[in-house]
């Protein structure tokens, strides 16, 4: 992943994903951001580096390249780390990764349960535009 410093995998059939993958392209205007499906082969090679990552997670992963080190972070985690790459006002967001994990993952867990329901499920991944191309990943 040497070429890829900010990696975000999300369920690609998932229509709050989706949602939230839109999002962050327009929220990411300098492009610090790249993508993958959770049901692609770029997450199941990164999935395999990280042992420490729950079997069978169904939760948007953040993966952030640190020099040498790969780092990885999970449900809420992942949001609250990731937002720190986006434009000034939504960095606020990052504050809450002080809040502790199974305080933050309970209203995580809570939406994660309810999208389906909320947002619909996806028969496939979307494909993205011809611009946005370049930032996904299989």
């Amino acid at each position: 992943m040497e070429d890829v410093p900010r990696l975000v995998l999300y369920d690609g059939v998932c229509g709050l994903c989706d949602k939230s993958v839109q999002w962050l392209l327009e929220n990411d205007p300098e492009g610090r951001l790249r993508f993958a499906p959770l049901q692609g082969e770029t997450a199941a090679t990164v999935i395999g580096r990280h042992p420490e990552i729950p079997e069978g997670l169904d939760s948007i992963i953040y993966v952030e390249q640190d020099g040498d080190e790969e780092k990885v972070f999970w449900r809420s985690r992942a949001i609250f780390m990731l937002s720190l790459h986006l434009q000034t006002g939504w960095r606020a967001l990052s504050w809450f990764r002080f809040v502790p994990s199974f305080l933050a993952d309970l209203v995580y867990r809570l939406i994660a349960k309810l999208r389906y329901r909320i947002w619909g499920k996806l028969d496939s991944c979307r494909v993205p535009t011809p611009e946005e191309r370049a930032r996904f990943l299989p």
